[in-house]
């Protein structure tokens, strides 16, 4: 609906001591994820060596009704996930988690991330006879440990084994008849973290958020290039792939993220109060309220606020029954989509010098959407400041940040954006202040978005439906 860069993928995997219901605890967890992904969502439950899944496209409420969780069953170990496509069509065949069977038995996998190499490994398995089914990376790298598991002993060794083949983004959580693995990638471009519970549980996550929606306790973030491997309810650690320079994604921080995450060892909700306080003390202005665009925008509204001096406002009401699918069927419902979603509230911003928060700026088209809603509203004058620096290159780890033509920022200075959106002043917060805003983490970041600098090197080429392109050379 929204020209809004797209959330990551959620992922989820739970080991309990004893057979449980840990199907209901994977559904409550990926309700809590859902803000990661609204295309699709699946689960896989392991019962005696026997997995069991349901993956389709929709959210999780819709898609895990009562009838459909009883039918998944019980077993001691489960993994979950929540996708937003970055690669691959919004098709049932992309949704995770993905489970392969082969001669050494069964694996299921979820996957948050993008791989810079995925093409080049796709068509070397393809050339060599593989079939695949769906177009996401996910299913390059489920090919890419099962090779490695045929001739390895364990499948913890395989996807170590793995990790020397696989570039770029990936957070996995994945599932065989004994074990629960997590790995990450040696640059932790994703988050993924471990929890556990009174009980004796382990548990992984995308975010931290997920333990408090099933009681469970934060113990550590997964470290870049580990494997954490549970096996008989023990936890153990595989750092082949560790000590590399970190790179966390820095718009976890700005936008992806719940504010009640804590992520390398940093409050979300904090970080953006700070990203906030920056952009006051960057772009003062003389107002009478500073409101947020929801959700994102609030918690960096109030940082602008308590900063400034300036009176935080509740200025948008957002509707939550309206999702991503939402259909526009004419150009009229198309312009209105806005309005549908997101209204002013005239009593807080009527007659007012409005300073508006928003996360980002992709396009411009519904920012210029939004500050007519003010306009619209009785707001006598408008000034827009954006708690991230302006997007200006292309993000290959996962975000669908895919071609500098998209982005506004790369064909207009920040004075032509502003007379675009229909803005009295803009002001982006700066490259510095993004990078300190999350400042008890326990990592450096990627703002590649931002500036160009790539923490590895960037392929040449990676369009978002790279595979669904592949045309077999003569």
């Amino acid at each position: 609906m929204f020209d809004t860069i797209k959330e990551e993928c959620g992922v989820f995997g739970i080991y309990e001591p004893t057979r449980t219901d840990v199907v209901q605890s994977t559904y409550f967890a990926l309700y809590a994820l859902q803000h990661r992904g609204q295309e699709s969502c699946g689960i896989a439950v392991n019962e005696n060596g026997i997995i069991r899944h349901f993956r389709e496209n929709g959210l999780v409420p819709d898609i895990f009704t009562a009838e459909r969780l009883e039918k998944l069953g019980q077993g001691n170990m489960a993994i979950g996930h929540v996708r937003y496509s970055t690669t691959g069509n919004i098709n049932r065949a992309n949704a995770q988690p993905l489970v392969i069977k082969h001669v050494k038995g069964p694996m299921a996998l979820a996957h948050n991330g993008n791989l810079t190499n995925a093409y080049a490994l796709r068509r070397e398995y393809e050339l060599r006879g593989a079939i695949f089914h769906g177009t996401s990376d996910t299913e390059v790298i489920a090919y890419t440990i099962t090779e490695n598991r045929l001739i390895t002993g364990s499948i913890e060794t395989a996807v170590e084994k793995a990790m020397e083949k696989l570039q770029g983004a990936y957070s996995l959580v994945l599932m065989s008849p004994q074990k629960l693995i997590a790995a990450r990638d040696p640059h932790g471009f994703r988050p993924l973290c471990i929890g556990k519970t009174e009980e004796g549980a382990v548990i992984f996550a995308s975010e931290s958020c997920a333990f408090d929606s099933i009681g469970a306790e934060f113990v550590r973030d997964v470290r870049p290039g580990e494997i954490v491997v549970v096996e008989n309810g023990e936890m153990r650690s595989i750092e082949t792939h560790c000590g590399g320079k970190s790179a966390m994604c820095v718009f976890e921080y700005v936008y992806f993220a719940r504010p009640d995450s804590v992520i390398e060892g940093a409050s979300v909700h904090e970080a953006r109060l700070r990203a906030g306080a920056f952009l006051a003390l960057e772009h003062p202005v003389q107002a009478d309220v500073v409101i947020g665009v929801p959700d994102s925008g609030l918690d960096a509204a109030l940082g602008f606020s308590q900063q400034s001096g300036i009176p935080y406002g509740v200025g948008f009401i957002k509707n939550r029954y309206v999702g991503r699918s939402f259909i526009q069927p004419t150009q009229r419902m198309r312009e209105n989509a806005v309005r549908i979603k997101l209204n002013a509230v005239r009593a807080v911003v009527e007659g007012k010098r409005v300073v508006m928060i928003d996360d980002s700026i992709v396009r411009g088209t519904t920012s210029a959407r939004i500050v007519n809603l003010l306009r619209e509203a009785g707001a006598t004058e408008v000034h827009m400041r954006v708690s991230s620096p302006p997007f200006t290159n292309p993000c290959y780890f996962g975000t669908d940040i895919d071609s500098k033509d998209k982005l506004i920022a790369c064909k207009m200075t920040t004075e032509e954006i502003a007379k675009h959106i229909g803005v009295d002043s803009l002001g982006y917060l700066s490259v510095n202040s993004v990078r300190q805003i999350a400042k008890n983490a326990n990592c450096d970041f990627c703002d590649a978005c931002f500036t160009g600098e790539y923490p590895v090197e960037p392929p040449a080429e990676m369009p978002k439906d790279k595979f669904e392109k592949m045309i077999p050379k003569k």
